[in-house]
């Protein structure tokens, strides 16, 4: 370990690059992978398709072909942004996904009574959906969506294979090929680090668990 204690720093400082990755990741599948599944259960016809489109085709396409059309083919068409952001959208594009048929698991939950009751005094289809519906299947998705966001915080150390500098992925880079380490210390260094992020997501997605039981 001791490539890892000599180089804490540096380790320190690509566990906060990785953890914002996956701190972004989160939120932007958490908001898409939503609205994702609201256009699934849609009454409209084409955001239904889309949803289905959009679901099927990111769900059986392999994460590293859709960073590197995001890191590679996107600016191939006069769109240009870091490899940061290019890897960030990417790795929401692909967990909004699965997000959206873990939200959208959870609406199925809802008894159908509820829904046609709301419709029965007048509420429109999005006010039955955000006041009635949502908040119920929200609660009863925490451990499916915690499961992809845990799994999405390990997808999260592929997007360092973009280039995007200075994150753990980077670190063993700089240290195994630049300063010559031994690569498995430096693996070591770098899969605490994510440990240490899985096992805290854990933490809180049980706790939320708990609090939505009660809330049931």
């Amino acid at each position: 370990m001791d490539p890892v204690l000599e180089n804490l720093g540096l380790f320190a400082s690509g566990f906060l690059r990785s953890l914002g990755i996956a701190a972004w990741g989160l939120l932007g599948s958490l908001v898409w992978g939503t609205v994702l599944a609201v256009f699934r259960i849609s009454p409209v016809p084409v955001l239904r398709a889309f949803g289905t489109f959009y679901v099927t085709w990111l769900r059986n396409t392999p994460l590293a072909i859709v960073l590197f059309t995001m890191a590679f083919g996107i600016p191939a068409v006069g769109i240009n942004a870091s490899y940061y952001v290019f890897g960030v959208v990417g790795l929401v594009l692909y967990t909004s996904a699965f997000v959206c048929e873990a939200v959208r698991s959870g609406v199925a939950t809802v008894p159908t009574g509820q829904a046609e009751a709301a419709r029965s005094i007048g509420l429109t289809f999005s006010q039955t959906l955000g006041l009635i519906v949502l908040p119920q299947a929200l609660r009863a998705v925490v451990p499916p969506v915690g499961n992809v966001l845990i799994a999405m915080i390990k997808n999260s150390a592929v997007v360092g294979a973009l280039g995007v500098g200075g994150d753990l992925f980077s670190v063993y880079n700089r240290l195994t090929s630049a300063q010559g380490y031994a690569a498995l210390p430096v693996l070591t260094g770098v899969a605490i680090g994510f440990l240490v992020m899985t096992l805290t997501a854990s933490a809180l997605l049980a706790l939320f668990e708990r609090r939505a039981a009660v809330a049931r």
